[in-house]
């Protein structure tokens, strides 16, 4: 099949970048995406030409690494979705591909398609985690979880920090990552002891970090990967309202 690609070319975050055209023959359409973007910079090398910049690592839906805009989505058409995992067949002979980086101040372009998501990082640290003993490993069984529980917050942990929920809200907001961390530890009882200080030291990291204020628009939902749902949005505002007034009444 036959391609033109538009893709967004930026030096670095102080660039301005504009878009630049390019034309592919032959392309297969059991190629993956990706394979799409190796063919090109092959082409684009034996032209000496600087090869497009774009990320990825495990290209197998995992890692959330490959992110970008697709014809205005993030990670393209398909639901559901990682860009490594979609494939040339989602595409049709002739067609022109629109690929940008994902857009928002708190993810700065580093190169091309790729953007600095450490944000996430800063965020999970903040208090994404639980504090246990180390040594020989709990036996399974010792702490009851009921299954609709478990399934819940297992739900909930599939979210691979991408940054789509980020991409796809008008707002730039993260809140979808965010209460999906906040989340799934919160629905388990290890993650109780810690609620307080995890959902107060992330929602604050994340507004430091700059991104957006949620609006409901569900634009988040739709786009995720891993379908993370909006639900924990919910769940996160009860733990931090919860959270807040425990803090006022212990200040």
């Amino acid at each position: 099949m036959k391609l033109t690609l538009k893709i967004w070319r930026q030096t670095n975050a102080n660039d301005k970048g504009s878009f630049e055209t390019y034309n592919l023959d032959n392309i297969s359409t059991d190629m993956s995406f990706l394979e799409m973007l190796d063919v090109l910079n092959e082409q684009l090398v034996t032209e000496k030409k600087f090869p497009v910049s774009f990320e990825h690592d495990c290209r197998e839906g995992i890692c959330g690494a490959c992110s970008m805009v697709i014809n205005g989505q993030p990670h393209g058409p398909m639901k559901g979705t990682t860009t490594c995992q979609l494939h040339m067949r989602s595409f049709n002979d002739g067609d022109t591909i629109v690929i940008e980086p994902f857009r928002s101040r708190a993810f700065p372009v580093i190169r091309d398609l790729v953007v600095d998501r450490s944000a996430f990082d800063r965020i999970i640290q903040a208090g994404g985690y639980i504090s246990v003993n180390t040594g020989q490993a709990q036996d399974g069984n010792a702490i009851p979880i009921e299954k609709d529980t478990a399934l819940a917050a297992f739900d909930s942990a599939t979210c691979i920090g991408c940054g789509a929920c980020v991409a796809a809200c008008p707002n730039a907001s993260a809140m979808l990552f965010t209460s999906a961390k906040v989340s799934h530890l919160a629905k388990l009882p290890q993650g109780e002891v810690e609620s307080t200080k995890r959902v107060l030291g992330m929602v604050n990291q994340m507004d430091q970090e700059g991104f957006g204020k949620c609006s409901n628009t569900g634009a988040c939902e739709a786009e995720c990967p891993k379908e993370i749902s909006i639900e924990n949005i919910a769940l996160m505002n009860r733990e931090y309202l919860k959270a807040s007034i425990s803090s006022d009444k212990m200040g």
